[in-house]
């Protein structure tokens, strides 16, 4: 068993500022690839439920050792692809937009998140359209960046806007190996840095390639110090990572994302979820971000 243990953060980041995160995690006891929705899913190709339990608890160690809180939803029989749990929803200030599945054999994991965000202090707000939570939602500074294409409908854009009243900005995916926005777009600094003690630029990586041209070039204005990922980092799932605005939990075979990392003052940690990635998901698909009002949640581990 190949583990990563945290590592010191190099003196280069020293300007970089690592947030408290809360996060909402599901053990994959019922992991499987039993259909296919995606282009990484083949039934006929063995899955270990085993070493995907081994690789996952080495991210949930991983994320309780950097100082972060995780909270657990209850895997369900028959829902293998609840330890996605990034497409659960998508919560800001404590209200929790929920998710409406594209695909059927997803579709009844909705109630389950739906519920666990009503047990533990969140203000629920049940979607009519089509979405697939913080899989195609992704919070940058005060802008939600919106991806459709595959999963989450464009109607849904305008349903998250009015839910949570911030400015969306609309990019369409193009590559179906990259079917959710948080496979081509890895948010680096959670909130602007400007407002605590850190940069505020560089703040997003992302996968040109991934996008339409009217997204490019949309990604290129609002964000022309990004890092730019590369084709070979992205067939990895290179950019489904997590960072705390220092520390970034990515793929340890995107070695080029991880050698502009370094550059740009982050951490890496390298995190192998290979067995999961069989599913279609890898850091960011196992981790959904809990934004409590006021910075506070109120809820418990289930």
């Amino acid at each position: 068993m190949s583990t990563h243990p945290v590592s010191p953060a190099p003196t280069s980041s020293a300007e970089r500022v690592a947030q408290h995160r809360r996060y909402l995690m599901c053990r994959p006891d019922h992991f499987t690839v039993s259909y296919s929705i995606n282009p990484w899913m083949v039934p006929s190709r063995p899955t270990n439920t085993e070493t995907a339990l081994r690789q996952w608890q080495n991210l949930y160690d991983t994320y309780v050792a950097l100082g972060h809180e995780v909270e657990l939803i209850d895997p369900v029989p028959g829902l293998p692809d609840m330890v996605y749990t990034a497409n659960g929803g998508f919560l800001i200030d404590g209200v929790a937009y929920g998710p409406k599945f594209h695909f059927p054999e997803r579709a009844p994991e909705a109630a389950h998140f739906n519920a666990w965000f009503a047990a533990n202090g969140f203000q629920l707000t049940e979607a009519v359209e089509v979405n697939e939570g913080e899989g195609d939602f992704l919070l940058v500074g005060d802008t939600i960046l919106a991806g459709t294409g595959f999963r989450s409908t464009g109607d849904s854009h305008r349903e998250v806007g009015e839910v949570f009243g911030r400015e969306v900005v609309s990019l369409t995916l193009t590559d179906p190996r990259f079917y959710h926005l948080d496979t081509a777009i890895a948010v680096l600094d959670p909130v602007h840095g400007a407002d605590h003690g850190g940069p505020d630029h560089a703040n997003i990586a992302y996968l040109p390639q991934a996008f339409d041209d009217a997204s490019q070039a949309i990604l290129a204005e609002r964000y022309p110090d990004a890092i730019r990922v590369s084709e070979a980092d992205g067939d990895v799932f290179g950019l489904n990572s997590a960072s705390d605005g220092l520390n970034v939990l990515i793929s340890p075979r995107a070695t080029g994302f991880e050698a502009q990392l370094r550059e740009r003052g982050y951490n890496p940690i390298l995190i192998d979820l290979s067995e999961l990635l069989l599913g279609g998901g890898g850091i960011k698909c196992c981790t959904l971000e809990l934004r409590a009002a006021s910075g506070e949640l109120r809820g418990r581990a289930s």
